[in-house]
């Protein structure tokens, strides 16, 4: 194999995302995801101990994207409901445009425990994301505290949900049909939690 210069750490987890999309987690391997970079079969190793550490990472990458996904869905918007609102339809975005990410992010095959405990940035970066949740539908609903965390678990429900109806396919494809429609749909079905 040829000397490798780039940024193999990204190149592994965008050929990991590949393979998934093919073959699905199960036929993931970190030779497969060399090969796609076009590295030997070791290199991976110098950067992920096992499939599980490429699994986390790929998770850690999904939840900082939803995390500036949010953020840039909410610039400019000052209204507390207009955020929260603006930050579900991303969400739903998110999942539909990156769904081996989205999986892996919710799936509880990561948490079983391991010998070695998962990345510290693991942790951080979920918290993040979810922090951002809730600071938003604490401002929303005007929660503090535990209430605020309540508050945002209320919000994530309907964009969760409403993303793995998406992903299951179990949403009329005249819906889904392109990112317009998707964001549309997350429009109509927040808005219509919101006035019950």
């Amino acid at each position: 194999m040829a000397y490798h210069h780039g940024d193999l750490r990204t190149e592994l987890l965008t050929a990991a995302v590949d393979v998934a999309r093919e073959r699905g987690i199960e036929g993931l391997s970190l030779r497969e995801c060399a090969r796609r970079a076009g590295v030997s079969h070791a290199a991976p190793y110098r950067h992920f101990e096992d499939k599980n550490a490429l699994l986390l990472a790929l998770a850690d990458q999904g939840f900082t994207w939803l995390t500036a996904a949010g953020e840039r869905a909410m610039t400019g918007l000052t209204d507390p409901r207009a955020r929260i609102d603006a930050y579900g339809v991303a969400y739903v975005r998110f999942a539909v445009e990156h769904p081996i990410h989205f999986r892996l992010m919710f799936t509880r095959e990561l948490e079983t425990p391991t010998p070695k405990p998962p990345p510290a940035g693991s942790a951080a970066v979920a918290n993040d994301a979810f922090g951002l949740l809730v600071q938003t539908a604490g401002a929303a609903w005007n929660r503090t505290g535990d209430d605020a965390r309540m508050a945002g678990v209320a919000a994530w429900t309907i964009p969760h949900g409403l993303a793995m109806l998406i992903l299951d396919g179990r949403i009329p494809a005249e819906h889904v049909a392109t990112p317009e429609a998707i964001e549309q749909l997350a429009r109509d079905v927040i808005q219509l939690w919101r006035d019950a």
